[in-house]
């Protein structure tokens, strides 16, 4: 085999292994058929499942919706912060992003303000504006204080 594959031929150990496995009657170097492809947690209909899940009550646990579904933790890892885009945050699931209906509130809002700028262009200077960004210089001493 060496001769005529060169380097691209299988290993010894593969051989040893078809040769064993051709005593004990077998036709082919083929796998055998398996009964399926195993299935998927990651589909729309569970996607959609797993977020109603979370959105009816946000300190939800993984492993709760794993039994309530019937999949794997990992699978419900996984679409959780892979697919829906999610991050647990102070014991409760948080959207990393906006969801639709608060991107469309930003943009009616928006909308408002530019009509009120036109109305009167000395607006803005009349309007303080804050950053939520809140900064704490207080570090707790215990895992409860936090």
């Amino acid at each position: 085999m060496s001769k005529v594959y060169g380097e691209d031929g299988p290993s010894l150990y593969q051989i040893k292994f078809w040769s064993k496995q051709f005593k004990w009657c077998r036709e082919s170097v083929e796998d055998d058929p398996r009964p399926g492809r195993p299935t998927e947690a990651t589909n729309k209909a569970i996607c959609k499942k797993i977020e109603d899940l979370v959105l009816e009550e946000r300190r939800i646990k993984i492993s709760f919706i794993a039994s309530e579904l019937k999949i794997s933790v990992g699978s419900v890892w996984n679409i959780l912060h892979n697919v829906l885009g999610m991050n647990k945050v102070s014991a409760r699931w948080v959207p990393r992003l906006l969801t639709p209906e608060q991107k469309l509130k930003r943009h009616e809002i928006c909308q408002q303000n530019l009509l009120a700028l036109e109305e009167d262009p000395d607006l803005f200077s009349r309007i303080v504006t804050g950053d939520e960004t809140w900064v704490h210089h207080w570090e707790p001493e215990t895992k409860m204080e936090s």
